[in-house]
């Protein structure tokens, strides 16, 4: 009984139920290992469910079952033909179990309900408080909805208060450091010459060019590629350009320091790059990339009188 199929039970359902309003619904089952049985077994959480949508007077037009597959995430073949059908506006209600069984988090459930209501399908489960079909139940999921936000700040708050001991340590949060670093095995950053030199070259090539679309063709054009290995582009020089570490400010979960070690350019530098920026974007006057080759040779020679100076 793996996956979708159009349901039939042993002739006709018999309806017993005082609800004035029959809905279309659709049924959804799982196991985590081919080896359940009691309880969890697909074919006794289909019979739990059916019984269910008789006692309410709903109508089953379909079964999703996905077979041995985990309810970590929701990318689960029959679980995306469940949400399809009801995108398409073919059911009404979808109906579980378990909560277990339709997915682990509350914090996911949360997600699909307001998907589903989008949608104007409602969720049932056959053992738990989770009902959207009836006001008493909108409301005890709204108090669902409540916890699982809650849950969802206090781990917020638990990150953040990681991230702040990292920072008084001016540490890195992540493996992926700024160009011109490398994270040492203390997850402190280190300056990395070359990349360093790059970033000068960077700082002094726009103020001759006064233009990000020109620095990300010219960087292009001599093979350098990002410290992730992508081509440059606007935004990739503008998230060179606007990095205040590279004058030592380091600032982290509203933790802010001066540390001096993780200096590459001089202050002055990078005010002036900070007003050229802002004055030529304010214009719209940034240059075109298309420029002339004297132009760049120049740039280039620049570049090499830098370098000797550093910085």
């Amino acid at each position: 009984m793996d996956g979708l199929h159009i349901p039939q039970r042993d002739g006709p359902i018999d309806v017993h139920s005082d609800s004035d309003e029959e809905l279309d619904a659709c049924i959804y089952v799982r196991t985590s290992s081919p080896s359940q049985t009691s309880g969890y077994s697909i074919s006794e959480q289909i019979n739990r469910c059916w019984d269910q949508c008789e006692a309410a007077g709903w109508s089953v037009k379909y079964v999703f079952s996905d077979k041995a597959e985990s309810g970590r995430d929701m990318d689960r073949t029959q679980f995306q033909k469940m949400l399809e059908r009801a995108e398409e506006g073919r059911i009404n209600v979808v109906v579980f179990w378990k909560l277990d069984r339709f997915c682990r988090s509350l914090a996911d459930l949360v997600k699909i309900e307001e998907k589903l209501r989008s949608w104007d399908v409602a969720l049932h489960s056959v053992t738990e408080f989770i009902d959207t079909t009836s006001p008493v139940g909108r409301f005890n999921f709204r108090n669902l909805a409540s916890a699982a936000e809650l849950e969802s700040d206090l781990t917020s708050q638990r990150v953040q208060i990681g991230m702040y001991g990292l920072a008084r340590e001016n540490k890195w949060p992540n493996d992926h450091p700024p160009l011109g670093y490398d994270k040492t095995s203390t997850g402190r950053l280190e300056v990395v010459d070359d990349e360093a030199n790059l970033v000068r070259w960077i700082f002094h090539i726009y103020l001759e060019e006064r233009s990000m679309p020109q620095v990300a063709h010219l960087l292009n054009e001599k093979g350098i590629t990002t410290k992730n290995g992508d081509q440059w582009c606007r935004q990739s020089v503008n998230t060179v350009l606007s990095n205040e570490l590279y004058i030592g400010n380091y600032e982290l979960a509203d933790y802010c320091d001066q540390v001096e070690e993780y200096r590459i350019l001089r202050d002055e530098l990078f005010e002036e790059v900070v007003e050229t920026r802002f004055r030529f974007q304010n214009s719209g006057n940034e240059m075109d990339p298309k420029r002339k080759k004297s132009k760049s040779e120049r740039v280039l020679n620049h570049f090499k009188w830098m370098v000797q100076e550093g910085g």
